[in-house]
């Protein structure tokens, strides 16, 4: 098993969520964050005044998947959030250990 976390632009959350579902996969869990990369932030323009804002809203989506299904969610995200330009976002794969259902104490790839 793996836990996929993905660090994404909140507009594409719900074409993702939409795109897992037509593969079967339901679960995720879903944070609001705020970050910084290479860019540094980002510059914005409010009533004709330039500001700059250091950290910019992300959404983190965190799957824990079986083995066989990380490379179609993978490429799921990586499609779907992709627009070519900084700020796209970053995905990271940990391996995962065990997972527990704790309503009724399955375990393992029946657990997700």
């Amino acid at each position: 098993m793996k836990k996929i976390e993905a660090i994404i632009r909140p507009e594409f959350l719900l074409k993702i969520k939409k795109e897992l579902e037509k593969i079967g996969h339901f679960g995720l869990t879903i944070t609001d964050v705020e970050g910084c990369g290479k860019q540094g932030g980002i510059i914005r323009n409010w009533r004709g005044e330039k500001y700059k804002v250091e950290f910019v809203e992300k959404v983190k989506l965190e799957i824990i998947a079986k083995d066989i299904d990380v490379e179609k969610i993978v490429k799921i995200i990586i499609n779907t959030a992709r627009t070519g330009e900084i700020g796209d976002g970053k995905i990271f794969i940990l391996p995962v250990e065990s997972v527990i259902r704790i309503r009724t104490g399955e375990e393992g790839d029946a657990a997700i």
